[in-house]
């Protein structure tokens, strides 16, 4: 068993990299290495599978008992990784991956981006310059060194501490386990089938946890629109919430249904996407086995209309907003590719994204239209919160008051006990910057700019430019929702934009042959 990892190989259309027999001054690893390495790989597949369900079902991860749920998980798959690490690095063991061992300058730049962010949090927690009351509402305040990160709540900087600590282990554990190979895959070019070889565009890791994200949303999906349909005021028919109690404001397992459509936002791109990969490899299977006939792409589809209905149907202004926009972006996206296809593939696709459309309109538009027009209103009245918030920000400008800290401290600076006192500052650009400063904002806005420019460095598992553009697509919508609202607040759907940030990291561009 232990010799096949060894046997050099040639992949046909990606950028897999064979494995190398160690070095003279490194030793074989033992069959025990290679066996906890593959169990290892085995749990945190399920691992990551058992998450991304559990997410969003769980009440959207907005309660403790939840959020300490998914720690645990990311805690053990970080420690999965580490032990990874250990059997591949110190242990000579060299299985065969989409990428090379030797990670590029940009994936150390973000692992060192990772430990800053996380080291940020980390001295801010035990550097605290007050430690809150919320039964007093009061805070005790403590002596500190001012020229590094400090908070204004410690028990909230400290859980923001362990939050950020967990979703940075799930983060580059999935990086990880993406890039290696499966069983099937590792078989693959020693075999004598070409078809097995020729057929999938995209990796096995992949391909499961995609259709995981895809069938799951669409049952939350389904799920949404009884509810709305129904009438219930009950999250998932079992819950009431302590506010949001009418129906109308929710959405599925949200209380809140700006974050369901947040969330469905951030993942019907991400399943066209994957419908978009699919169709590809149906084409090519084909024109390699004429036998070859599949319903996953009817599936997917499905599954997308679904996905992109219920933000409409949410009534969110923001969420109807976004996923219209959306549409066309994608429908451009997808009309230019099919250019030199028949003018009836074309005319299909527009029909699809139009029912999309007219769909979620017709169920969704009473609401919606009535919501539109105190649009303004709305805005106007969170601009004077903005404006108190920036008061925060003058204050302290370089490290902010402190990870988690800002709904105790936007208190002290109400103009009078009248004024709204929001858990959240619906603004979460605004709010990361009064919380972590411009020190540590810079830090997570450079760790983004490493994950979107990953795609343009070679090495990884290589696609077109239209799947990794989908995704961006998705980010950038939760990035537009968010400077009106506050998605990257609740757990569940930080998570899902962590994890299409880790989807993202390890695709790269085709390599254009050489000659």
């Amino acid at each position: 068993m232990a010799q096949s990892d060894y046997t050099p190989s040639k992949t046909g259309n990606s950028v897999a990299v064979a494995s190398e027999f160690p070095k003279p001054h490194c030793r074989w690893p033992s069959a025990r290495a290679i066996l906890v390495y593959n169990w290892c790989e085995q749990i945190a597949e399920w691992l990551v599978y058992l998450m991304v369900i559990f997410a969003p079902w769980a009440f959207g991860t907005t309660q403790s008992w939840s959020i300490g749920t998914m720690n645990v998980a990311g805690y053990t798959l970080g420690g999965l990784l580490v032990a990874k690490l250990i059997i591949r690095d110190q242990l000579g063991h060299k299985p065969e991956r989409w990428r090379s061992e030797t990670p590029d300058w940009l994936t150390r730049t973000l692992a060192v981006l990772t430990l800053a962010i996380l080291g940020y949090v980390l001295v801010a927690a035990l550097n605290v310059r007050a430690v809150y009351d919320p039964t007093r509402m009061d805070f005790s305040f403590r002596p500190h060194v001012t020229w590094l990160p400090h908070s204004y709540d410690q028990a909230k900087s400290w859980q923001s501490f362990a939050n950020y600590l967990a979703l940075a282990g799930f983060f580059w554990s999935v990086c990880d386990w993406l890039l290696g190979k499966s069983a099937r895959e590792l078989r693959a070019p020693r075999s004598d089938n070409t078809i097995a070889t020729q057929r999938h565009l995209v990796p096995l890791r992949l391909r499961r946890l995609l259709w995981i994200l895809s069938v799951n949303g669409a049952l939350l999906a389904i799920v949404a629109l009884a509810q709305r349909l129904d009438g219930e005021g009950k999250l998932l028919w079992l819950v009431e919430p302590r506010i949001n109690k009418e129906a109308i404001m929710q959405l599925g397992p949200y209380a809140y249904r700006a974050n369901g459509a947040q969330y469905f936002n951030l993942l019907w791109p991400l399943a066209l996407a994957f419908w978009w990969m699919l169709r590809r490899e149906a084409r090519r299977a084909r024109k390699i086995d004429t036998k070859q006939s599949s319903l996953k792409s009817p599936i997917l589809l499905l599954a997308v209309l679904l996905l992109a209905v219920c933000p409409i149907i949410s009534t969110s202004r923001g969420g109807a907003v976004i996923t219209i926009a959306g549409l066309f972006a994608t429908a451009v996206l997808v009309i230019s590719a099919l250019r030199h296809r028949h003018p009836a593939t074309k005319f299909v696709s527009i029909v699809f994204f139009g029912t999309v459309l007219s769909v979620g309109l017709y169920l969704g538009w009473d609401h919606l239209a009535d919501r539109l027009k105190s649009a303004e209103a709305d805005l106007f009245a969170r601009e004077d919160i903005y404006a108190t918030a920036r008061e925060i920000v003058r204050d302290y400008p370089v490290f902010g008051t402190g990870p988690g800290s800002f709904e105790s401290v936007f208190q002290l600076y109400r103009s009078s006990t009248d004024e709204y006192w929001p858990a959240q500052l619906h603004n979460d650009w605004l709010e990361t910057l009064v919380t972590f400063g411009w020190v540590g904002s810079a830090l997570i806005a450079l760790a983004f700019a490493c994950v979107v420019g990953r795609w343009w460095r070679c090495g990884g598992i290589e696609t077109d430019w239209r799947f990794p553009a989908m995704i961006w697509l998705a980010l950038a919508g939760c990035l537009a929702h968010a400077r009106f609202d506050f998605p990257l607040q609740v757990y569940s759907i930080l998570h899902l934009f962590l994890l299409e940030c880790a989807i993202l990291f390890v695709l790269t561009r085709r390599r254009v042959p050489r000659g």
